[in-house]
């Protein structure tokens, strides 16, 4: 099988463990269920490409099996006629809808159109052919993503069916790796720099991968597997003109059409965190860059706040901004000090669990030689303050990223907030800390 030899004869030890793991998962649910009981939802987009592939491969492989097992040859050229959903809109790109086409004809693909709206459509096709399981080529980053696993069932409100996720995992770097090292066909806008696919409404060519220059009136522009940068994915999703076309696509591949009416701006928040701002004792620099870099490059700062550092707090400013701008800012309260409350905070807000506070590989935390004191064990130490001294606020921030750690005491009873900061002192090396700000 072509795509499984490619892959195995690749010297890419990233992209063979993303394909074993992504291809293991669908073996998984060709083994849960019965092959009429699967379909593909495909559009067209790389991500949906990338799955199609996959599918293949792990289709003859589960079917290798079965072979070996009853003493039967497998073969090469097994096709994979899975039943395939693809939503038609009057809003999407002539080149996805010819590429969604062939490719089905290609790859004897059972193609089902749908032209109503995503759920509608949805509900319809499954109580006239009842499937157990959909195929999506979701990825972490997409929209859609959050709180869904390899294997999670349909949200409430929708029929119920298993959403199975194989490249939720993938980057995309590691997409585009996989259609370059097993040399698939995939739509031609990708080599026209468009780098992520929504409607033809919302979507334009990625200007990072733009290749004017002064002697040419036309703008080229740089294939989509030639951005360096995989966060930009999006980036060329401008809002060009406002469109009576409207078409929510929750089960994303790679494309959808959501923000088909927003404003032509790319508006952008910004939320600082930290007590110390709010009390006055401090002031937020960070905030006015950030506006005025925004501003330079096109963005318009639709709303900029400060919020105290309370994992409450950062969750319902971040809930109430994500689902307004393209983009939201924060910084602040970001570290392993008991102050550092943001992470959690953005974690509660999108309704996902907080894993680690402490990522693997950050050594800065535990060892710096522009650290006098490990910031792990002045946490330690701190924890531990608060709750010998629960009366008194006890707040850290810095001023800069190189700069000094500052540790504030507030307290109402001068003596309490004098003995907290020397019981602190006496837990470092002499010249550990070089003042105090005891209020």
């Amino acid at each position: 099988m072509e795509i499984d030899r490619a892959i195995k004869e690749s010297s890419d030890r990233r992209l063979q463990t993303k394909y074993n793991n992504a291809v293991y998962v669908i073996q998984r649910a060709f083994a849960l269920y019965e092959f009429e009981q699967v379909a593909f939802s495909f559009n067209g987009g790389k991500d949906s490409t990338v799955l199609l592939h996959l599918l293949r491969a792990g289709y003859y492989l589960h079917k290798e099996k079965i072979n070996y097992s009853n003493g039967n040859q497998p073969d090469c050229m097994l096709k994979c006629p899975i039943r395939t959903i693809y939503f038609e809109c009057p809003c999407a790109f002539p080149e996805i809808n010819s590429f969604t086409y062939e490719t089905a004809a290609a790859y004897d693909l059972q193609l089902e159109i749908m032209r109503s709206d995503f759920k509608s459509g949805l509900e319809s096709l499954l109580k006239e052919k009842p499937i157990k399981a959909i195929f999506l080529g979701t990825r972490i980053g997409d929209p859609n993503a959050v709180g869904q696993e390899q294997f999670s069932p349909s949200s409430t409100g929708w029929p119920p069916f298993m959403r199975v996720n194989p490249i939720l995992d993938w980057s995309y770097r590691d997409v585009w790796a996989f259609i370059l090292t097993c040399k698939v066909k995939y739509c031609s806008l990708y080599d026209q720099g468009y780098t992520s696919i929504g409607s033809i409404y919302d979507t334009v060519p990625n200007a990072l991968l733009s290749t004017a220059d002064s002697s040419s009136t036309k703008e080229n522009f740089k294939p989509a597997y030639m951005l360096s940068d995989g966060r930009l994915e999006r980036a060329g999703r401008a809002k060009k003109i406002s469109s009576k076309c409207e078409s929510t696509h929750v089960l994303s591949n790679g494309m959808d059409n959501t923000g088909a009416h927003r404003s032509s701006f790319l508006t952008a928040s910004i939320i600082a965190v930290g007590d110390e701002i709010l009390f006055g004792t401090a002031e937020d620099q960070i905030g006015a860059t950030l506006c005025q870099k925004l501003y330079a490059t096109g963005w318009q700062v639709a709303h900029i706040a400060v919020v105290q550092n309370d994992v409450d707090s950062v969750a319902e400013e971040v809930e109430q901004r994500k689902s307004r701008d393209d983009i939201v800012f924060l910084f602040g309260g970001l570290g392993p000090l008991h102050s550092d409350v943001s992470v959690a905070g953005v974690a509660k807000a999108f309704g996902v669990c907080l894993l680690a506070l402490l990522p693997e590989g950050i050594t800065e935390l535990l060892h710096h030689e522009t650290l006098p004191v490990p910031l792990i064990e002045t946490a330690q130490v701190i924890s531990k303050l608060r709750m010998d001294f629960p009366d008194i606020y006890i707040g850290c921030h810095r001023k800069s990223r190189a700069g000094p750690l500052i540790i504030s005491f507030v307290g109402k009873n001068k003596i309490r907030v004098e003995l907290a900061a020397e019981k602190l002192s006496r837990r470092f090396h002499a010249g550990a800390f070089c003042e105090f700000s005891c209020d």
